[in-house]
């Protein structure tokens, strides 16, 4: 338990403190023709690492190549900024309002140029991300089960190749998925990108398997840490230089950073600038190598010449039981295990190329709870780019009363003359921004004017302000549910047993209030004020998930945890909705997500912070018929099954169990 609550802090702790805050740090930004006032006031609020360029193509050669977040060119009469959204989608949103509205208070004319737009199946640029679970996920999970599937022996002369060989097989599943099957790129893509998915997945299976066959099983737990929990929030799918300054070194070292960036330069950027990230990559694949062939061959090598030249007549020490020595039906056994423990492998890498993929690459609003006061041609305008459920309400107070009540997402509040665009930021880190955009558009075409303002019941912590931290904080939980009663399956070999139900439940009041105290007073990621009632929320959140667990546990011993994994971060987080909102999610995961734990975890989570807890009730009740029903149930088969000890070892389970959920 200890093991757990220390694994849960460190991820969580990692994961909010790297993504929180999402701001321009010291962002390349290109500039060209005359000093401009406005590129120094903007400058001056926000983080950019001003390159001066002779001429305006300069600029846009660079941006074109990948080196910049944009630029902006001043020749005396007017002005351009350069967007790249291919870059960051993120920094897309901080800069180009930032400009604009400091172009209209000088009284600047502004034109604003496009370099490498993000694909329509790509809009908000999340492919790269996503894309990066199942190859990092696949390659650390090809190396744990294979060195499971040989009894311990990281370091056999065939580790490599057996490894770079599936590392292919992953390769060319994600990107035939991804790719050819779900349509997130472009099929044009399908072989430059392939490469390059081999390379990511070898370069983290064959360094697992290094650190394995340096320091044992502990080194499983040692990769799950570094690769995953450390090397995984900094890798900057949302933009590397909006992460902050030290997360964004730490990333340098890890392969995660580098695979973002070779797959984003070779999608939108042609493959440029992309030498940092290979020899990062080839490094690690060749360090692992080279460990592994030390370990597997050329010490066991010399250690038998040593022995030869001590007692030439004695025969060599006995290799490992998989090598050459081994005997035959030993090689067999374990050349099924591996084949097994690969095609498992296989079958969850593919499941998180589909389902995350599937969920996420293309968020796109349908029935948009929203809500209008007065009629407008703004409206149905509107209506025509983006899908809105539609409420009418007598006033702006009915409308803003929904608002605290969390029914809408904004409304429009027309006066005769005046059109008013209420957003709501506290409920969707994307509908306001996309809300706006489309009425902005609307007002143009049918020539009337819009103002657009913010609203939120609670307003957004300082250090969250996009509203990411609750489904940031929300992997962690579910995480340290299903790894409390994987661990204490392992420990006593029992999924179940007469304290069982006690032991959870009060792992979960004290797993709760570590990521309640980390994430509120630590990393102030959500009003002081809600700390009490978000600790009860978070332990009811992992007791759930570690009640469920245990009964699949107790049902189908070890398959339990594996079905555990699969239902609730497979299936239930990527049908939460997090951050964007359910409403953006594809129909079958709209659906799916109110039967699921993650769903109910999350709008119970973030509405009790920012929304006074309304809109709680079906969500709060889902979990507590799950809590009540799984209580029972487990005290049933405690009562009523038998099962045999299940020898496990502690550390390789808690190495397998962080991994597989640490996917925000």
């Amino acid at each position: 338990m200890g093991l757990v609550l220390v694994a849960q802090a460190l991820f969580v702790l990692c994961l909010v403190s790297a993504q929180q805050l999402l701001v321009p740090r010291n962002m390349p930004f290109g500039v060209a023709g005359a000093p401009s006032p406005v590129v120094a006031e903007v400058a001056s609020k926000l983080g950019l690492d001003l390159t001066s360029y002779p001429s305006q193509s300069a600029v846009t050669d660079a941006a074109d190549r990948g080196e910049l977040y944009g630029g902006y060119i001043s020749d005396g009469s007017s002005d351009t900024l350069v967007i790249v959204p291919a870059k960051s989608f993120f920094a897309q949103t901080e800069l180009e309002p930032a400009f604009e509205a400091a172009a209209r208070r000088l009284d600047r004319p502004l034109t604003v140029q496009t370099v490498a737009p993000l694909a329509s199946s790509d809009p908000v640029g999340a492919v790269g991300s996503l894309l990066l679970l199942p190859l990092l996920i696949g390659g650390y999970l090809a190396a744990v089960l294979v060195f499971k599937a040989a009894h311990g022996v990281a370091a056999a002369p065939w580790r490599a190749a057996i490894l770079v060989g599936y590392a292919l097989v992953g390769a060319l599943l994600t990107d035939l998925i991804a790719g050819l099957g779900i349509g997130a790129y472009s099929s044009s893509h399908f072989w430059p990108l392939l490469p390059c998915f081999w390379l990511i997945t070898s370069a983290v299976t064959l360094a697992a398997a290094a650190l394995q066959a340096m320091v044992g099983k502990i080194g499983t737990m040692l990769v799950a840490v570094l690769f995953i929990v450390v090397g995984g929030p900094p890798a900057g799918g949302l933009g590397t230089y909006l992460l902050p300054v030290y997360w964004r070194n730490i990333g340098v070292v890890f392969p995660a950073q580098s695979a973002i960036t070779l797959i984003n330069h070779v999608l939108y950027f042609g493959g440029r600038n992309i030498s940092t990230p290979l020899v990062v990559l080839f490094l690690y694949a060749l360090l692992g190598t080279a460990v592994i062939a030390w370990y597997g061959r050329i010490r066991p090598a010399r250690a038998a010449a040593r022995a030869g030249h001590q007692d030439a007549g004695a025969p060599p020490p006995a290799g490992p039981a998989t090598g050459p020595a081994a005997d035959p039906p030993g090689r067999r056994r374990a050349l099924i295990g591996m084949l097994v423990a690969l095609g498992i492998c296989a079958v969850m890498q593919s499941l998180f190329a589909t389902t995350y993929m599937s969920a996420g690459h293309a968020p796109k609003a349908t029935d948009l709870p929203f809500g209008a006061v007065g009629s407008s041609p703004v409206l149905p305008a509107a209506q025509k780019n983006i899908s809105l459920k539609v409420t009418q309400y007598e006033n702006e107070t009915a409308a803003k009363t929904a608002m605290d009540e969390a029914r809408i997402f904004g409304a429009l509040i027309s006066t005769g003359t005046t059109q008013t665009l209420v957003v709501v930021p506290s409920m969707s880190d994307l509908a306001p921004l996309d809300l706006a955009v489309r009425f902005e558009e609307a007002a143009k075409a049918t020539g009337q004017p819009l103002t657009v303002q913010q609203y939120a019941p609670t307003p957004l912590a300082a250090k969250d302000p996009f509203g990411l931290v609750q489904g940031l904080m929300l992997v962690p939980l579910l995480i340290g549910g299903y790894m409390s009663s994987t661990l204490l399956l392992a420990r006593t070999g029992r999924a179940a047993g007469r304290w069982r139900a006690a032991q959870l439940a009060g792992f979960a009041v004290v797993s709760g209030l570590v990521v309640d105290l980390i994430v509120c007073y630590w990393l102030e990621g959500f009003p002081s004020s809600k700390f009490w009632i978000t600790w009860p929320i978070c332990a009811l959140i992992v007791a759930v998930v570690a009640f469920v667990a245990a009964i699949l546990q107790k049902l189908l011993g070890p398959i339990g945890t594996l079905l555990t994994i699969v239902v609730i971060i497979l299936f239930g987080n990527p049908s939460s909705g997090g951050a964007t909102g359910v409403p953006y999610l594809p129909a079958f995961w709209r659906d799916l997500g109110p039967y699921l734990p993650p769903r109910n975890a999350y709008i119970l989570l973030h509405h009790t912070i920012y929304f006074d807890g309304h809109g709680t009730g079906q969500a709060l009740t889902t979990l507590l018929v799950y809590l009540g029903v799984a209580a029972a149930v487990l005290i049933v088969l405690d009562l009523r099954r038998s099962e045999a000890t299940l020898p496990t070892d502690a550390s390789e389970a808690a190495a397998m169990a962080v991994p597989i959920g640490a996917t925000p």
